[in-house]
């Protein structure tokens, strides 16, 4: 009689029982397997959901909006059916709608379709949606570096250990640390103003981020322009490499005499006065008033 029960109820879960009270059953034995068996079967079970009734959550991935990737998508969609099932959860503020976990971009092709989206549902607290957010983004091969990096740095932002963002990116501490140095120095603004840059990859964003001491946002944010996010950062960090670089240094001779050197430098020249030029070096420190004096004079015109 028992398993009759449990089959009625896997078949009808949403009618109520006969009994109000509490019913008591042992999770072993039989029935006990049974009754896993089916929770397990319900928690497999896939169902379709109004893609209006499904809300955001969790931490953005995505950089770019590839609308032209959604639309091919949903042309996808519209010929084959959805074939990958997304995750949701329920709604932990308003009951009957649901949040995505990862699929996002099936949704939102959905929503253009205006079809049921065919979907898992699990019971996850916030933790456990980011880490089976950051599981799903560490096994596709689309997502560049700095998104990833960007997703542990919003991680860190919402409190996260870093246990659990190695555990939800599938990589050890050091890479963490490494992601995590790159958007500790790239503000996330400049970040988002170049985008995911999927052929920048790691070394050439650490790069970057070595080069960003000393460079305001604005200029690094204008400067990065280009037809895509892969152009946009490298004329973000040829501008950056440009104003690292010292300027090179410019001989300074009197007909064959080697004097020294100098550089030109946005906020400062250098004169070095070596060699045959340190006698003159000495002489034009104690007569340096005299001298700036007199290109004072030349520059007014006074002959005074």
């Amino acid at each position: 009689m028992a398993r009759k029960d449990l089959l009625k109820n896997l078949m009808n879960p949403s009618s109520p029982p006969d009994d109000t009270r509490p019913v008591q059953r042992s999770d072993r034995g039989a029935i006990g397997a049974v009754s896993k068996s089916i929770n397990e079967l319900r928690s497999r079970a896939i169902i379709e959901v109004a893609p209006d009734m499904i809300d955001d959550a969790g931490i953005a991935d995505r950089m770019d909006h590839d609308a032209a990737g959604i639309d091919a998508l949903r042309e996808s969609i519209r010929e084959y059916g959805q074939q990958v099932p997304v995750l949701l959860r329920p709604s932990p503020d308003v009951d009957g709608r649901y949040e995505v976990v990862f699929g996002r971009r099936r949704v939102e092709a959905m929503r253009g379709l205006r079809m049921p989206v065919r979907a898992m549902v699990r019971h996850l607290d916030d933790k456990a949606l980011v880490v089976a957010q950051g599981q799903e983004n560490s096994a596709r091969k689309d997502l560049s570096f700095i998104e990833k990096a960007n997703f542990a740095a919003q991680m860190v932002k919402a409190g996260f250990e870093r246990k659990v963002i190695c555990d939800a990116l599938s990589i050890d501490k050091t890479v963490i640390s490494r992601m995590l140095s790159v958007t500790d120095a790239v503000p996330e603004a400049i970040i988002r103003a170049i985008g995911a840059a999927p052929a920048a990859g790691r070394d050439r964003w650490l790069s970057l981020a070595a080069r960003m001491k000393g460079q305001t946002h604005d200029s690094v944010i204008a400067a990065a322009q280009g037809e895509d996010s892969d152009a946009r950062f490298a004329a973000a960090l040829a501008f950056v490499t440009s104003r690292n670089e010292k300027p090179a240094a410019l001989p300074l001779q009197d007909q064959d005499i080697r004097l020294g050197s100098a550089s030109r430098g946005r906020s400062k020249n250098v004169i070095e006065l070596s060699g045959d030029g340190k006698e003159f070096g000495d002489w034009l420190i104690e007569n340096i008033q005299e001298v700036h004096r007199s290109w004072l004079r030349s520059r007014s015109g006074s002959g005074d």
